[in-house]
């Protein structure tokens, strides 16, 4: 991007934002600017999701294909309605039960909604975010954003203001500080268009949680390495890309504990002999190596989300060379975590019998 900007960030109050910074933040939107903002996921880069010309921006600055669609992000009902065609009664429960919140809408779109901002496709995600400083921006605004993670693609995404900084800074005029984010990965995207629905994306609502109010809910072949059959539509962000990866190399270690735990120490040993700089990221407490090198992820799923990237970018503000994971499950919250691991690892390990191969993607 030729244009340099001098960033600015503005600290807000993330339970009462300052009304003069909300309306100065929304005159950039409406005059075709970018901004960056909190959500309670993580940090969106917004623009207008009705002007073509401000959401080719998004893609510029974040080096996203082109055919990556967009998360749109409304304040009320009646921005969702103005969007789509219809909302099924299984979307009206989940907006019901989890609106606002960390869960994505797929529908079909209407004719206001302009191509770039769903990759070409004829349906739109949306979603209501929870966090008070999104949904003021989206009402002074008046108009629907789009807001992807505001990071560079491919990049873990943020969490905070100054990850946002370390990604972006010259290429947006400004960032909104509401502090570090509470859930830590995106929302979960669900595709309501087909009769039983399909989520796309896990995320910060539970594949268990949406099935307790709607009933039954495939996962997408695709999150489950059911690759047999290519994939031709990708109606949510995510599904196609490399995501979430540091500069640093990340190794993922999965099976019973203590083999993973066998192969971490190995390889750590292995690595360094090697003169590499190693992070050890577990949710273990017992793992018998030196302490200094483990970073803890955290004893419960919401933690270990929450920390996730701000780790794995930590990792990198440290020199190190290779970060070894040790897998969690992937029961509610764990599924979601885990898919950003895999997108995030350039080799994935897999210590159970017949099975403990390195398998390496570029």
């Amino acid at each position: 991007m030729s244009k340099k900007f001098r960033t600015k960030i503005i600290k807000l109050d993330k339970r009462q934002p300052q009304e003069n910074i909300i309306r100065n933040a929304s005159k950039l939107i409406r005059s075709g600017e970018i901004v960056a903002f909190p959500t309670e996921t993580v940090y969106g880069l917004g623009a207008n999701a009705l002007n073509p010309t401000s959401v080719s921006k998004i893609f510029e600055i974040k080096g996203r294909p082109a055919d990556n669609p967009l998360i749109i992000h409304v304040a009320d009902m009646a921005m969702l309605e103005s969007l789509v065609i219809k909302i099924p009664p299984k979307a009206q429960r989940i907006i019901k039960k989890f609106w606002p919140g960390p869960i994505t809408l797929v529908l079909k779109k209407s004719k206001i909604v302009p191509e770039i901002t769903t990759g070409g496709l004829n349906t739109v995600a949306v979603r209501m975010p929870k966090n008070k400083i999104a949904r003021e921006l989206i009402k002074k605004s008046g108009t629907p954003i789009a807001a992807p993670s505001a990071n560079i693609s491919g990049r873990p995404s943020p969490t905070t203001a100054i990850h946002v900084r370390d990604d972006l800074a010259g290429k947006i005029r400004l960032i909104l500080d509401g502090g570090s984010t509470r859930i830590g990965i995106e929302s979960t995207v669900i595709d309501m268009t087909r009769n039983i629905p399909v989520i796309l994306r896990p995320g910060g609502i539970s594949k268990e949680k949406i099935e307790n109010e709607i009933g039954k809910v495939c996962i997408h072949d695709s999150l489950l390495g059911n690759n047999g059959r290519k994939l031709i539509i990708h109606r949510s962000p995510g599904m196609k890309y490399q995501h979430y990866s540091p500069k640093a190399k990340v190794m993922l270690i999965e099976g019973p504990e203590n083999l993973v735990k066998t192969k971490i120490i190995q390889l750590s040993e292995k690595l360094e002999a090697e003169g590499k700089n190693v992070r050890i990221m577990t949710a273990s407490k017992s793992l018998n190596v030196n302490p200094k090198k483990i970073q803890y992820m955290g004893s419960t799923f919401e933690t270990i989300a929450r920390n996730l990237f701000a780790n794995l970018r930590q990792a990198d503000k440290d020199n190190i060379d290779v970060i070894i994971v040790q897998g969690i499950q992937y029961r509610n919250t764990g599924f979601a975590i885990m898919n950003r691991l895999k997108k995030a690892a350039s080799t994935k390990i897999d210590t159970r019998p017949k099975k403990n191969q390195a398998l390496t993607h570029s």
